[in-house]
């Protein structure tokens, strides 16, 4: 056996036991569940996203490459629930999510967790917009090139702009959806809380002259709490809301657009927190 591929056999082992340990040691350590899970999501994000680089180069050919970011999700999501006992549960407006494609995808973004949550409600024929330097990002950065991801530099207003318009045309071309997190950044909240929109997500909408479809996930503070070291098995409620329209709607509309939305978004948050399953994702 060639070294390189000998060497790799001993780390996966090492790395394998090593999670399994520190999951048996957490049951009198409950503190090393967050070490056992990090590292259980770090090798199922690493497999899935050398799945996704196959599956991608698989289906460029049959012209089907947009569906890859859908079914390289599902694996995600099966194999995150069996490795971490994480769950996101949609428990309203599923439908939403493929009956008004091509639509602009929105959701609230608090922790890294999030990307588990887009594995949850990726619908076919959707994709990612992501920072222009995850590109370059082994594995992952080549799976979503190969997939047809959206890349934006957001050092350069002009080619943002550029980009977005880009990612219109495909999308009426190809009826192609995008999920943006209209915050930009997580906001590891403690409670429902929303930060600031950006108005991109909301250009790109009424540029396309698509609908806006608001998914809603409650606080999982409980669940993930990279501070204070916690990272634990659990359900987390999410909400798919009603399509907001942008048909004859420009650029003057953008702001009150995104304000609408961002109401939506939190009173559903609110309710969310609310439920039996919302409160126990959020209870520390």
């Amino acid at each position: 056996m060639h070294p390189f591929l000998l060497y790799t056999l001993y780390f996966a082992l090492a790395y394998t036991l090593l999670t399994l340990l520190l999951y048996a040691l957490s049951h009198s350590f409950p503190r090393l569940s967050f070490p056992a899970r990090c590292l259980a999501a770090y090798a199922s994000l690493l497999l899935c996203a050398t799945y996704g680089v196959l599956v991608s180069l698989l289906l460029r050919p049959l012209r089907s490459h947009r569906l890859a970011q859908h079914l390289t999700a599902r694996a995600f999501n099966t194999l995150m629930r069996l490795t971490t006992g994480v769950s996101f549960v949609i428990v309203s407006g599923e439908h939403h999510l493929s009956s008004h494609r091509p639509c602009v995808i929105v959701g609230n973004h608090q922790s890294e967790l999030d990307v588990l949550l887009l594995a949850r409600i990726f619908p076919p024929w959707c994709s990612v917009t992501a920072k222009k330097s995850l590109r370059r990002a082994p594995f992952l950065g080549w799976f979503m090139a190969l997939s047809g991801t959206v890349f934006i530099d957001r050092r350069d207003s002009q080619s943002a702009r550029a980009a977005f318009a880009g990612a219109a045309a495909e999308m009426l071309e190809h009826r192609q959806s995008v999920f943006i997190f209209p915050e930009g950044t997580r906001s590891y909240a403690r409670g429902p809380e929303l930060g600031a929109f950006k108005k991109g997500a909301f250009h790109l909408a009424v540029q396309a002259q698509v609908d806006v479809v608001p998914v809603v996930c409650a606080n999982y503070w409980g669940v993930l709490a990279a501070r204070e070291g916690r990272f634990r098995a659990g359900r987390i409620p999410v909400k798919v809301l009603e399509p907001v329209g942008t048909k004859g709607l420009g650029v003057g509309d953008v702001e009150e657009l995104a304000g609408r939305v961002r109401e939506m978004m939190l009173q559903a948050l609110e309710e969310l927190g609310e439920t039996e399953m919302g409160r126990e994702a959020a209870r520390k």
